[in-house]
Order: C-alpha cells, then sequence, then structure tokens
C-alpha cells in the first residue's frame, strides 16, 4: 500500500518535470531559429558539408534549463557568442547513428520525417533532449539557413501593434489561408546625409498629418512636377532591382535588403521605413496578404506570388508604385489571371484619367472589370494623392458606388492601386497591424 501511494504522489511530479522540459527545449529551438547565420555558424562547421545528420544538445533537466536560460536571456547579437553555453555541449550526431543515441526517448515521432526531408545544404536538423526521472523526452525542429549578406546579428523576433512592440513566439492568429508571419531581422541603418523624414526617429509623421493636404488635393507646378517624375522613374528602377533577385529560395528579407541598399545608393529615403512604425523599406505582401507585408525570415516557395510596394523620397518628393511577381513555374493559372485581370483594370483606370473626371468613377471602371473576370475588388485600401507627403487627399477608392469627393485637375498627382481578391472582398488584419 505504501508502494502504491508512492507511485501515485510521483506522477504529478513527473508531469511537472515534463513540462519544465519541454518548456525549456522549446525555448532553445526557438532562439535558434531566431538566428538566421546559425546553421552557418554553428552547425555547419560540426560535420562535412552534405553528411546529414542532427545538432543534438542533452542532458539533465536542471542542465537544460540553465542553458535555456542563459541562452534567452543573453545580450550577445552574435552567434558564437550567444551560443557559447549550448554549443559547448552540443554534438553532431550522423543519421545513421541517430536511433541508437536517442533510444528509448519520448518524442521521436516525426523525426524521422524530417531527417529524411530536409536539405542539408540550406536546412538543419536541432534536437534537444531532456533526461527525466521517467526516462530522456526530446523536442526537434528543421531550421533554416540563409544568405551570408545577412549580417550575423540576432535575434530577429515577430512584429506586433503595428510594429511598436516585438516577441519571440509566433503569436496566436484566426489565419485565412496557409501563410504565417516570420520572425523579422532588425532595422537597417539609414547612410549618413540623407535628409530623414520627421517620423523616422518615432514613426509619427507630424507634417503629414498637419497639411492641408490631407484634406485638400495639392497642385503640383511644372517644376515639382519634373521632381515627381525623377523620383518615380527611381522607384521603377528599385522594384526592377527586387525583381531580379525574386526566386524560390530568396526571403522577403533579403529582397528588403536590395531595396534598402538601392534607396542608399540613390540617396533616397524608404518611405515605408518607420513611417507609423514599420519596420521595413519595402512592403512584400505574398498570396493571401492583400498589402502592407512585412519582410521576414520565410523563404519565398515556387507557386508564390509577391507584390512589391516601393516609396522613395528623393529632393521633397515621393514616388509609390508596386508590382506582383511570379515565383518560379509553379504558379497557378488562377493566380496569373488575378494579376492580369488587376493590372488590366489599372490600365482602363489610367485611360480614363483627364482634367475633369471625378475621382468616384475610377471605382466603377476597376469592378466592372475585375467583377467581369470572377474575382472581388477590396474595398479597404485606396489609392491616395502623392508628392510632398506620402498619403494626401484625394482618396481614391477602388469599388463602385464610392462618394470619394473632387475632381481631377492638372497638377494632381495620385495612385490608382487597384488590390483584388480570388474570394471575398473582406479582409482581416494579422496581429502584426499592418
Amino acid at each position: 500500500a505504501r508502494a502504491a501511494a508512492s507511485s501515485r504522489s510521483s506522477l504529478p511530479a513527473a508531469m511537472a518535470d515534463l513540462d519544465a522540459a519541454e518548456d525549456a527545449a522549446k525555448e532553445l529551438l526557438g532562439i535558434m531559429e531566431a538566428f538566421p547565420r546559425f546553421k552557418e555558424r554553428a552547425v555547419d562547421p560540426l560535420h562535412p558539408e552534405g553528411e546529414r545528420g542532427a545538432l543534438v544538445f542533452r542532458g539533465p533537466l536542471k542542465l537544460v534549463q540553465t542553458v535555456s536560460k542563459l541562452t534567452c536571456a543573453s545580450k550577445a547579437s552574435t552567434v558564437g557568442d550567444r551560443f557559447k553555453a549550448l554549443l559547448s555541449r552540443s554534438k553532431w550526431v550522423r543519421q545513421e547513428e541517430l536511433e541508437q543515441a536517442l533510444d528509448g526517448a519520448d518524442g521521436l515521432d516525426g523525426l524521422d520525417g524530417r531527417l529524411a526531408a530536409y536539405d542539408p545544404a540550406r536546412e538543419y536538423v536541432a534536437v534537444v533532449v531532456a533526461e527525466l526521472q521517467r526516462g530522456p523526452a526530446c523536442w526537434h525542429q528543421v531550421g533554416g539557413g540563409h544568405p551570408a549578406s545577412i549580417e550575423d546579428s540576432g535575434p530577429w523576433l515577430y512584429v506586433l501593434d503595428h510594429g511598436t512592440s516585438r516577441a519571440g513566439r509566433r503569436p496566436g492568429f484566426s489565419y485565412t489561408g496557409s501563410l504565417r508571419p516570420y520572425r523579422v531581422s532588425p532595422r537597417r541603418p539609414v547612410a549618413e546625409g540623407i535628409l530623414l523624414p520627421d517620423y523616422a526617429a518615432d514613426g509619427d509623421p507630424r507634417a503629414e498629418q498637419a497639411a492641408p493636404a490631407r484634406s485638400t488635393p495639392p497642385v503640383v507646378s511644372a517644376a515639382q512636377a519634373e521632381k515627381l517624375r525623377a523620383v518615380c522613374r527611381m522607384g521603377r528602377e528599385i522594384v526592377d532591382a527586387a525583381h531580379r533577385v525574386i526566386k524560390p529560395g530568396v526571403t522577403t528579407d533579403e529582397i528588403d535588403r536590395v531595396v534598402h541598399d538601392k534607396h542608399m545608393e540613390f540617396g533616397a529615403y524608404p518611405a515605408p521605413l518607420n513611417y507609423h512604425n514599420f519596420p521595413k523599406s519595402v512592403c512584400t505582401s505574398v498570396n493571401e496578404v492583400v498589402c502592407h507585408g512585412i519582410p521576414d525570415m520565410r523563404q519565398l516557395e515556387d507557386g508564390d506570388i509577391v507584390n512589391i510596394d516601393v516609396s522613395p523620397i528623393f529632393d521633397g518628393f515621393h514616388a509609390d508604385l508596386n508590382e506582383t511577381f511570379c515565383v518560379g513555374p509553379g504558379v497557378t493559372q488562377k493566380k496569373k489571371d488575378l494579376i492580369k485581370a488587376s493590372h488590366d483594370s489599372l490600365m482602363k483606370a489610367i485611360d480614363a484619367c483627364k482634367p475633369g473626371f471625378f475621382y468616384r468613377d475610377v471605382g466603377g471602371i476597376i469592378t466592372s472589370h475585375i467583377n467581369g473576370c470572377g474575382f472581388a475588388v477590396d474595398k479597404t485600401y485606396c489609392g491616395h494623392g502623392v508628392g510632398e507627403y506620402f498619403h494626401c487627399a484625394p482618396n481614391i477608392p477602388h469599388y463602385a458606388g464610392n462618394k470619394a469627393k473632387f475632381v481631377m485637375k492638372v497638377g494632381h498627382c495620385f495612385t490608382i492601386e487597384p488590390m483584388i481578391n480570388t474570394g471575398t472582398w473582406k479582409d482581416v488584419h494579422w496581429a502584426d497591424g499592418w
């Protein structure tokens, strides 16, 4: 009877140990994922190129907890410094030796599949094993490598609340499709000598919000129109530079790096950067993301479509232009039809623009074409005035029956940017707020 009672009392303690081990292991695996150069700096030096296997960290619960706390609490920003404690107690185990090394451990389900499927050239497998009173338990994941152009700096975190906060774990959310947010790199610096907008430091575009142009469309002079044409040509070159690197396996963060560097080369400021706390220099909207997608660690896949939206500021004026590109040969015909319908509706709307034309009628032209193609016009976002300010009057909805004010006049400068959905016109905001 005493033995049975002792056995029952040990069950809660064993479960508590398992929960504690799981928390520590997941924290470690998460912080590995948060450093984009972890594979190249920590895993690759441990094994011959192309050899299949896993990085294994194993120890008693107390050791796993201690290493997890040390690694997560550290302020070091490079892989070598941040993971010193972990790597000193980890080893590379070849795939054919893993079964014996992990014999008897709980949590092995799915590991064989990960080992068989991962690509050693661009991915790694990591395993954390905690030795518990009930026996060893393990947790594992596949992590990705990233181009050498990415600085060895971390951790990369998830963006929340319009860019005002960050999180180490992906936020829970009822996503409408298969796409998920990934970790976002630290903010890229702006070269010295580039004129900064008022929001560059604190995210608040005070001048734009206070300008009369917010309520009345500004009229630009001939000299100002030439400046606008120049910055728009610059924007086109930046979009083309982004297009040249788009292919499966490239992260949207890498696209942001190319776009940011191109702005620096031109001596221009990327208007999205810290505008209302947006964390990046370009919007990269993939698949079901309508707009304002934040560049992150996710690698583009064959069959994706991605919209690149750039807005350089140069010589006191803004451009604002975007284009949607196909990734790889696997893009479906429906996605291609969506891109063409969006483009053609834009061209029809541009053809109608002339002095005296009502801004409210732009939406009718777009909607008529889009509905005929079997798609839906998103009603949340609209075109807008652009020039000395990133966003100003007029607002130009893309859907029919809107009540937009004003008529077009000589000297007005504005965007028309129809956002078209394959399903409903409605949308939802992710936890990042964008």
